[in-house]
């Protein structure tokens, strides 16, 4: 019995519960209609000091030469009969800087042009320069200098001539070869440098590297120690490693690995080739 008793009890308070439970959403709606008119009523508020200020502002950006009836028609709406009497004469002043301006680049690209006509000649006198130096260390066909869109590149092919498998410590014999390059690179002054290590796809193993990456980053670094050491200010160079993301031929044969295995030393053009080579 008075199990039935509580039975019926909580039955009782738990319908009692449900006809409550419509009041939680009025609520809700109440504070929604409330926030409703709040704003409403921040909307319907004008600020008339900031409204001055921005009618100010407007009438100083409209009522230039560019547009006479610009002033008229923020104090009285559209005006046309202000509007018509308008006058373009003298010529609208936001056209002169550029009519102004299309009689300097003239002058100012035949400069230009006269300036990398003399970079590519120092290029070029840079290039004979390096490849005498190669060719009187008999390395000759393990450095190729190049004159190209980016700069001059001096590409020291690095397979058993410059570093040992996966070493980057420069042999003695290819060192002199970098420190009168390095002298070339100083006494020229004026461009900067990048040094770059690249090698090929294929992973090194049994070596104090632990990948492609810090190879050919140690052995920019390499050529870059030594730059400094010759008088080659730091600030003027930079250095990247690159592993094989770069290669210049396939890595599927011996001899394209072999080429791929390089540190590239890089002036960098400062001013910009107006032929259409479409060397990189």
């Amino acid at each position: 019995m008075s199990a039935s008793r509580r039975h019926k009890r909580a039955h009782h308070e738990e319908e009692h519960e449900n006809e409550e439970r419509w009041l939680v959403s009025f609520a809700d709606m109440m504070t929604l209609l409330f926030c409703v008119f709040m704003v409403l009523f921040a909307i319907s508020s004008v600020n008339t000091s900031k409204f001055e200020a921005l009618q100010r502002s407007l009438q100083d950006a409209f009522s230039g030469a560019v547009l006479d009836g610009g002033r008229s028609m923020l104090n009285s709406g559209s005006n046309a009969q202000e509007t018509q009497q308008s006058s373009v004469q003298p010529p609208l002043p936001a056209l002169r800087p550029v009519m102004s301006f299309s009689e300097t680049p003239s002058k100012s690209s035949a400069e230009e042009r006269k300036k990398a006509l003399q970079e590519e000649q120092d290029f070029q006198a840079l290039k004979r320069r390096i490849e005498q130096l190669a060719r009187d260390a008999g390395l000759n066909g393990k450095v190729n200098v190049t004159v190209r869109r980016r700069g001059l590149v001096i590409q020291l092919l690095t397979d058993k001539v410059f570093f040992a498998s996966g070493d980057a410590s420069l042999k003695p014999e290819a060192k002199r070869l970098v420190d009168k390059i390095g002298a070339v690179v100083r006494d020229e002054r004026r461009h900067p440098v990048v040094v770059e290590g690249h090698t090929d796809s294929q992973p090194i193993s049994g070596s104090q590297y632990p990948s492609n990456w810090e190879l050919s980053g140690a052995r920019a670094g390499a050529v870059i120690r030594d730059f400094i050491a010759n008088g080659v200010l730091a600030n003027r160079i930079q250095g990247g490693m690159y592993a094989n993301q770069e290669p210049i031929a396939s890595n599927s044969t011996a001899a394209g690995r072999q080429r791929n295995r390089r540190v590239e030393i890089v002036l960098s053009r400062i001013h910009t080739r107006t032929d259409t080579e479409s060397t990189p």
